[in-house]
């Protein structure tokens, strides 16, 4: 019987090395409750023992109610010329209460000589003895053999005994482990089937590898496709240096390629969700180019794409993006053709008249005008719509502009000011803010919540200020790129000025009237969605 393919995951521990992580106990929880609703095999939560930060993990998570995903406690083999049973580190492997345990030791005769400066077979009996205390306690253990691709290289004898050493001391896997990220594919291949022939299936063998040549996924499928059958990783890639291996990537490489069943329940489609929320918790933005579940994984900018996308999406997605639980989407832009917009009018039910082509052509027209001026359309989809409303004469009027004005001061703090006409009544409001954006979305939402209560919910979550043409210095227009979002989807708009508060207002009122026209449509009947023209 063909055995199952491990998924081990070292998101909490060398995930957590990356530079600018700093994970507290309930994000490491949480993270912990995400793997497990995702179907991983092996979470790997730390070092017990090395801080109070890891032993109090161990102490907690004991209480999750974990349906998929077994614990590991990750530490070392005895420190060198002690004994295994009064070992500090071993001890506190046992007291982290685990199933399973995975020790780390050398398998480069270099790093036995100059990192641990000790002779070649106490290495050896560091491994084995480590091994047997943990067994005699009824753990099940993994052996992480450190550096063994580049020992497999200088010295591969040595390498060989110990994989040997760690099989004849019981250890139930032995995790090869490209440590420097410098193995290629083929390296990784010898490696693997040379383990395999010493051990002879008595027990799994794993792979973790790091991405300094950008080969961390390619490695980890190669050695999947000579034998092994425990792959580790971490979510979206995040390590030390460049990285580990991205599970993200390797897990529907496997289950939609190689037709391997890895996550259960068909688990898959959660697969870009709790990328994100992984990533939310790690506090990083999400990777929009990230194959499979970045928002722009399955993005179509040329005309040509976006037409033939509609047609059948397999002439330009290698798979079918709701798999992994994303979607695809038609960015447009100055290289779009009328296809792109057909297919945006198509996705926000919007009716074209007529004459829907000859309406694409003018917005087409429109569109590259406006880009020629600033405007970036394919990362503000809201802003694109307000503008095809504006075209077929349904842009909603919310409200309407009177005049504003911003103030800002020394002591960070600015004054917006503003007269709206509403319903045919002029609201005459002012709000402090911290900066001229933060004050201007303030004294809107106190003139507007009273008649749209809907802006209770909006929130901004991005702000994004970026200078054009910068050789014109002080008098460059600005693009200001604004994210909102009511808690269940984010929308995007833009503005555009050779003024920054200008530019900003057009991208903040753009965003209310997006989000308001949005909510309107959801409380209208359906067949009436199309024809919204006034709040």
């Amino acid at each position: 019987m063909k055995p199952k393919i491990q998924i081990y995951d070292t998101t909490l521990r060398d995930g957590a090395q990356m530079e600018g992580i700093s994970l507290s106990v309930n994000d490491k929880l949480k993270i912990t409750k995400l793997l497990d609703e995702l179907g991983i095999d092996f979470i790997e939560g730390g070092w017990p023992g090395s801080n109070p930060k890891d032993s109090e993990f161990f102490k907690e998570v004991i209480k999750l109610e974990l349906k998929n995903s077994k614990i590991v406690a990750f530490g070392s083999t005895r420190r060198a010329n002690s004994k295994a049973q009064s070992d500090s580190i071993l001890n506190a492997l046992l007291q982290a209460k685990t199933e399973y345990i995975t020790i780390v030791g050398k398998s480069w005769d270099m790093h036995v000589d100059i990192a641990l400066n000790i002779n070649e077979e106490e290495n050896l009996r560091m491994i084995y003895e480590s091994i047997d205390f943990l067994k005699s306690h009824n753990k099940k253990v993994f052996f992480d053999a450190e550096h063994f691709f580049d020992g497999f290289k200088s010295n591969p004898e040595y390498s060989e005994k110990i994989l040997k050493q760690a099989l004849e001391a019981g250890v139930d896997g032995i995790v090869l482990c490209d440590t420097n990220g410098g193995s290629l594919p083929n390296d990784i291949k010898n490696g693997v089937l040379r383990a395999k022939e010493i051990t002879k299936d008595k027990c799994i063998i794993g792979i973790h590898v790091h991405n300094d040549c950008e080969l961390a996924v390619a490695n980890s499928l190669t050695a999947y496709e000579s034998g092994a059958t425990q792959i580790q990783g971490t979510v979206n890639g995040i390590g030390e240096r460049c990285g580990n291996a991205n599970l993200i990537s390797i897990i529907p490489n496997l289950e939609v390629k190689y037709n391997e069943i890895v996550l259960p329940n068909s688990n898959l489609l959660k697969l870009t969700l709790i990328s994100r929320q992984i990533s939310d918790i790690l506090n990083l933005n999400p990777n929009d180019h990230q194959p499979f579940v970045g928002t722009c994984a399955f993005a179509h900018k040329g005309g040509l794409h976006a037409s033939a996308v509609k047609k059948d999406s397999r002439t330009y997605e290698h798979i079918h993006p709701e798999l992994v639980g994303n979607t695809n989407k038609i960015i447009v832009s100055e290289q779009a053709g009328i296809s792109n917009i057909l297919s945006l009018a198509e996705k926000y039910k919007l009716d074209l008249g007529e004459e829907p082509k000859q309406t694409a052509q003018e917005l087409l027209k429109q569109l590259k005008e406006l880009e020629h001026k600033g405007y970036q359309f394919e990362g503000a989809s809201a802003s694109f719509v307000l503008l095809l409303l504006d075209l077929l004469k349904q842009r909603p009027k919310f409200f309407e502009l009177v005049d504003y004005r911003v103030i800002t001061s020394s002591k960070q703090l600015a004054e917006a000011t503003v007269r709206i006409k509403v319903k045919g009544e002029v609201i005459h409001t002012a709000s402090l803010g911290v900066g001229p954006g933060n004050a201007i979305d303030n004294a809107l939402r106190k003139a507007l919540t009273h008649y749209y209560p809907a802006l209770k919910e909006f929130q901004l979550v991005d702000f994004k200020v970026r200078i054009l043409d910068s050789h014109d210095g002080s008098a460059a227009k600005t693009r200001v790129h604004v994210e909102s979002s009511d808690g269940k989807t984010k929308w995007d708009t833009l503005g555009v000025s050779a003024n920054i508060i200008d530019a900003t207002w057009l991208a903040i009122t753009d965003s209310i009237e997006y989000g308001l026209w949005v909510k309107l449509r959801q409380e209208m009947p359906k067949e009436n969605t199309s024809k919204v023209t006034h709040g």
